[in-house]
C-alpha cells in the first residue's frame, strides 16, 4: 500500500532536522561555491517550513500563549548565539551588528509582519479584532526596552560614537531581562486572559494544520511533545546554522549590489524570522489574528529582550567597540512605528487601512536600509 500524503509530510518533517544538521557542521567555515550557496539556500527554506509546521502542533498542544512562546524563545536563543558568534569572528567589523540586527528584527515585526497579518484577514473580514490590552502590554514592552537598549545610546555624554559604558551596558541589560522575564509572567499567568481570543480557545484542541495526522493525547499528556520538541531544537539549529554558513555569500551579495555593510544585519534579521514570519502570517489567514499578534510581537519581545543581555555578558570578552545607539534616520522610523502602532492596537480593530501604513513604514525602512 503507497504512502499517504500525511505520511510524506510525516517522514519529511522527520527527515529534513536530522539531515539539515549534519550539513550545517559539514560546510561549516567552508568557502561556497554559487551552486552550494543554492543548494544551502533551499534546504534553509525546508528547514524553516519544518520547523513552523512541528511550533504549530506544539502551541496546539499547550494552547495560548504558552504555544506561542515556543517559537519566540527557540528562534531568539540561537540568534543570540549566531550574533554572539559572528561578533566574535568578524571583530571590529560586526560592532554594529548586534544594533542592526535586534532593529531590524523590531521593524520587521512591528510594521512587515503586522501589517501583512492585518492586510491578510482584513480582506477577507473587512475589520480584524484582537486584545488591545495584550496587543498595547506587547507593543509597549518592545518599545520601552528599544529605547533604552538602542535609542539612549545616541543621547549619552559618557562616552562617544553612540556606544554605552560598561555601567550603563548592564543597566540596560538588567532592564531588558527583568522587563522581558515580568512580561512571560504576567502572560502566562494571571492576566493570560489579554493574550487570548475565542477563535484560539476553539482552535486550540485542533491540530488539522500540523504536519503529523492529529491523535489524542494519552495519559493526560500531550502525546509527541518531546519529540516535537526535539525536532523543533534541531530544526531550528539547522536554521540559524546555515544562516552563519550562507552568510558570507550574502556579504558578497551586498557588496556587489552596492548597498551598505549594515545591511547585513537586515538580511540576518529576515532569515531568522522566517519560521515565525510564515507561522504568524498562517495564523492570521485562518483567522486567529490574537495568535499572530502574539507571534511576531513575541518575537521581538524576545529578541531584544535577550540580545542586550546576551551582549552584555559577551563584551566582557569581544574586542573593540559595542555601537549600540541608532542614527537619526532609525530613530524616526521608530518614533513613527510606536505612533502607527498605538493607533493601530489601541481600539482593538483594524482595517486594510492600518495593514497598508504598517506596509509603507517596512518598506521605507527597508529602502533606506539600501540607500541611507
Amino acid at each position: 500500500m503507497g504512502a499517504t500524503p500525511a505520511r510524506l509530510a510525516t517522514r519529511f518533517s522527520i527527515i529534513t532536522p536530522v539531515v539539515g544538521v549534519p550539513l550545517v557542521a559539514f560546510t561549516w567555515g567552508s568557502d561556497l561555491s554559487p551552486f552550494a550557496a543554492a543548494v544551502l539556500a533551499v534546504v534553509h527554506v525546508a528547514l524553516v517550513l519544518v520547523s513552523v509546521g512541528h511550533a504549530e502542533a506544539i502551541a496546539h498542544r499547550v494552547g495560548e500563549p504558552f504555544g506561542t512562546l515556543v517559537l519566540a524563545v527557540a528562534v531568539t536563543v540561537i540568534e543570540v548565539s549566531l550574533v554572539v558568534t559572528l561578533m566574535i569572528s568578524e571583530g571590529p567589523k560586526a560592532a554594529t551588528l548586534a544594533r542592526d540586527t535586534v532593529f531590524a528584527v523590531v521593524m520587521i515585526v512591528c510594521n512587515g509582519m503586522v501589517g501583512l497579518a492585518v492586510l491578510i484577514r482584513a480582506r477577507r473580514s473587512h475589520q480584524v479584532t484582537f486584545s488591545e490590552q495584550g496587543a498595547d502590554a506587547l507593543l509597549g514592552t518592545v518599545l520601552t526596552i528599544t529605547t533604552l537598549s538602542l535609542v539612549l545610546p545616541s543621547f549619552t555624554r559618557s562616552t562617544a560614537d553612540a556606544t554605552f559604558t560598561p555601567a550603563q551596558l548592564a543597566f540596560s541589560a538588567v532592564v531588558a531581562a527583568a522587563m522581558y522575564g515580568v512580561f512571560v509572567f504576567v502572560q502566562t499567568g494571571s492576566h493570560r486572559w489579554m493574550f487570548l481570543s475565542p477563535e484560539a480557545l476553539e482552535d486550540e484542541a485542533d491540530d488539522e494544520f500540523a504536519h503529523v495526522e492529529p491523535h489524542a493525547a494519552r495519559d493526560g499528556r500531550a502525546e509527541g511533545l518531546l519529540s516535537r520538541t526535539a525536532l523543533l531544537v534541531t530544526g531550528l539549529v539547522g536554521v540559524v546554522g546555515l544562516a552563519k554558513t550562507l552568510s558570507p555569500s550574502i556579504e558578497d551579495a551586498i557588496v556587489w549590489a552596492g548597498a551598505p555593510q549594515s545591511f547585513v544585519g537586515v538580511v540576518i534579521a529576515l532569515m531568522i524570522l522566517l519560521p515565525e514570519s510564515i507561522a504568524a502570517l498562517r495564523a492570521a489567514s485562518r483567522g486567529e489574528m490574537q495568535t499572530s499578534l502574539n507571534l511576531s510581537l513575541g518575537s521581538a519581545l524576545a529578541s531584544i529582550g535577550l540580545t542586550i543581555p546576551a551582549i552584555a555578558v559577551a563584551s566582557i570578552w569581544l574586542d573593540g567597540p559595542i555601537v549600540l545607539g541608532l542614527g537619526p534616520t532609525e530613530v524616526v522610523l521608530l518614533a513613527i512605528t510606536a505612533v502607527i502602532g498605538t493607533l493601530t492596537f489601541g481600539s482593538g480593530r483594524a482595517t486594510v487601512v492600518q495593514g497598508v501604513q504598517h506596509l509603507v513604514l517596512f518598506a521605507a525602512f527597508v529602502f533606506l536600509a539600501i540607500f541611507p
